[in-house]
């Protein structure tokens, strides 16, 4: 597994992999030299439906002999890119995760439902900024 995300093209556009970097938000990796160099040696735009990209932990998905390119991502760009991954009944979870870093209230239950809904403990810990202990007890509880 590598640290960095990966842009790839995709040759199928109605392929599900990876994610539009457009979806993610604004991207600090695609202002630089390397990715415009990139993007421009491969002839697309980065709208382009072919271009896609996926978090350090997926890359292994990419099709052998796709144009592929790494790329840093900040931990909130990468935490974007993971919510735009997940399907939309995660995603709403998700999003709940995210609001409880700034409330307590009901961290159990949140936690529980989380868990019970699919979302790994590992994730949880991120978008809580929870311990993995923690979110193992609330598992328990």
């Amino acid at each position: 597994m590598t640290d960095d995300a990966y842009l790839f093209l995709l040759d199928d556009v109605s392929s599900s992999l990876g994610v539009a970097p457009a979806a993610v938000g604004d991207l600090a990796c695609m202002e630089t030299p390397a990715v415009h160099g990139w993007l421009d040696a491969h002839g697309i735009t980065r709208t382009s439906p072919h271009l896609r990209l996926l978090p350090p932990e997926e890359t292994a998905a990419i099709p052998e002999g796709a144009e592929r390119l790494p790329v840093p991502l900040s931990d909130e760009e990468t935490s974007r890119l993971r919510h735009q991954l997940v399907p939309e009944p995660l995603a709403r979870i998700e999003e709940e995760l995210l609001s409880y870093r700034d409330c307590a209230d009901g961290r159990d239950g949140l936690i529980g439902r989380a868990l019970a809904a699919g979302v790994p403990p590992h994730r949880i810990a991120e978008l809580t900024g929870v311990d993995p202990e923690t979110v193992t007890a609330a598992a328990d509880a």
